[in-house]
């Protein structure tokens, strides 16, 4: 991963912004010696946010099982038939 002060980042943003979508690597922003920001492509990070999702549901699908908040099947296209009209 490539590291750049938030001073670069000022001075150079559109070099480095081309390098950022061409090699696809985020680049770690740093201020004051520590990690500030990162820089990432916007079509990574939107896969990012897909992926967040998707186990976001995994888990509340996993809490909804431990907590005996389940239908059988029967039930459950009932439900689903309900909503559907």
């Amino acid at each position: 991963m490539r590291v750049e002060l938030v001073t670069t980042l000022k001075r150079q943003a559109t070099k480095i912004l081309a390098e950022l979508h061409s090699s696809k690597e985020p680049v770690l922003i740093t201020e004051h010696g520590q990690p500030s920001a990162y820089l990432v492509d916007v079509e990574d990070y939107e896969f990012m946010q897909q992926r967040m999702n998707i186990l976001e549901g995994i888990y509340k699908g996993e809490q909804a099982i431990q907590k005996g908040h389940i239908f059988s099947n029967q039930a459950a296209k009932e439900k689903m038939n309900k909503w559907l009209k």
